[in-house]
């Protein structure tokens, strides 16, 4: 007998799965920005900061690895609210550990995200849930509006960063305050894993392989997969908590103020998802994808090199209404162009190896910030992102999901 809590018939998988999708990303709206001041402010180095951020994205490339392997032969609700324990126990060890060797370890193991929003061990299991639920013709607009939700939770979040500073003018130390929001992403997974065990459970089909391999499409998901690689890889040197370590470091931003970035940077992104799913139904995912992509990487090269911080804000700020259109219609794409048996093993593949390359480039990242070498990382993502989007453009224009066909 299953002894799970019995969801309301009334309310679709779907919304539980948005709520807790908008919770998740609250959290971690705020923990990507708290991460650099929280590691600075304990006496560690920008190395260090750039060590830890690699840490956290290479363990959640492994539990994303897994939870792909295991999810077409799993109830995928159930391991949600296994990776929904997981994220509790992260925030109670970053509020009660200090020791960085011991923060390393967290980070590997845990859910701590300094990019925001990415979803790590979430989001094959999510991602497969959805298309499930979801006809072909829906799929990219579904894809938009949860990764519009995601955003706006995710800018609310960044808005959050700025509490400690509020809590510093009420009496905390600015170490107590960053540890007490770390109690709060708790609480948030244990909502997360309430919102999850809402969900259905549907056990897999019998026939299931039995391992969540992939098939027929096999081909056509390694490819993306090594092109997604490259864009990861250029997207770790300015992964949100680094870019927020830049902004501290070379214009003095104080936490009040680049949360209050973070939010519009957010509010831009969460609405641009929309307009990518309007955009792609005219055009196309993949000149969807391309065609929003190379202008916000101009714009991240371009930010690199002005030293007014009036001016590298806005660059920024377009940047963020632009370069997230790809992230609906990279998912909506890839989940188009397999089976719907090899959904899950294809979420994760293409997904680790973007977790496993943008895992690299934070440290690098890091040792060039302390070098004194400020602008490179961001003219490396810049171009890197820029030699993904032509790649992708050249290799898959003619690959076409039913859709489109």
């Amino acid at each position: 007998m299953d002894a799970d809590p019995v969801p309301s018939p009334s309310i679709s998988p779907t919304a539980y799965l948005f709520s807790a999708r908008a919770v998740r990303d609250f959290g971690d709206g705020f923990v990507a920005i708290l991460l650099p001041a929280y590691l600075t402010a304990l006496g560690f180095s920008a190395i260090e900061v750039g060590v830890l951020a690699t840490v956290a994205l290479l363990g959640s490339s492994f539990l994303t690895l897994g939870a792909g392997m295991i999810g077409g032969r799993h109830d995928q609700r159930r391991l949600l609210i296994v990776a929904a324990g997981l994220m509790v126990a992260s925030g109670v060890a970053f509020a009660l550990v200090h020791d960085f060797a011991v923060l390393l370890l967290v980070a590997f193991v845990g859910t701590i995200n300094p990019s925001s929003g990415t979803g790590g061990v979430f989001a094959p299991l999510e991602q497969t849930i959805l298309s499930r639920e979801t006809a072909d013709r829906e799929r990219t607009r579904m894809f938009a509006r949860y990764s519009l939700t995601g955003a706006l939770a995710g800018a609310v979040g960044a808005l959050a960063s700025a509490s400690p500073d509020y809590l510093a003018h009420a009496g905390f130390g600015q170490v107590q305050a960053i540890r007490a929001m770390f109690v709060v992403y708790a609480a948030l997974g244990l909502l997360g894993g309430f919102l999850y065990s809402r969900i259905p459970p549907r056990p897999p089909a019998a026939a299931a392989a039995p391992m969540a391999a992939l098939g027929p499409s096999k081909g056509i998901v390694v490819r993306l997969a090594v092109l997604f690689s490259l864009d990861s890889f250029g997207s770790g040197f300015a992964v949100q908590s680094l870019l927020a370590l830049w902004l501290f470091e070379r214009f003095d931003l104080s936490l009040a103020a680049a949360g209050l970035f973070f939010f519009w940077s957010g509010l831009l992104a969460a609405f641009s998802f929309p307009v990518a799913a309007w955009l792609s139904r005219r055009i196309g995912l993949i000149n969807t994808m391309v065609y929003t992509h190379i202008p916000a990487n101009l714009c991240l090269i371009a930010a690199a090199v002005v030293p007014s911080l009036p001016v590298v804000l806005a660059l920024l700020l377009i940047r963020a209404a632009l370069s997230q259109m790809d992230v609906p219609t990279r998912t909506s794409y890839v989940m188009a162009v397999v089976t719907e048996a090899e959904r899950p093993a294809a979420a994760s593949f293409t997904v680790v190896p973007r977790s496993l390359t943008a895992a690299i480039s934070p440290a690098i990242a890091g040792a060039l910030y302390a070098a004194s070498f400020t602008a490179l990382p961001l003219i490396i993502a810049g171009v890197l992102k820029t030699a993904y989007d032509l790649l992708l453009l050249f290799q898959f224009r003619h690959v076409k999901p039913p859709e489109e066909r």
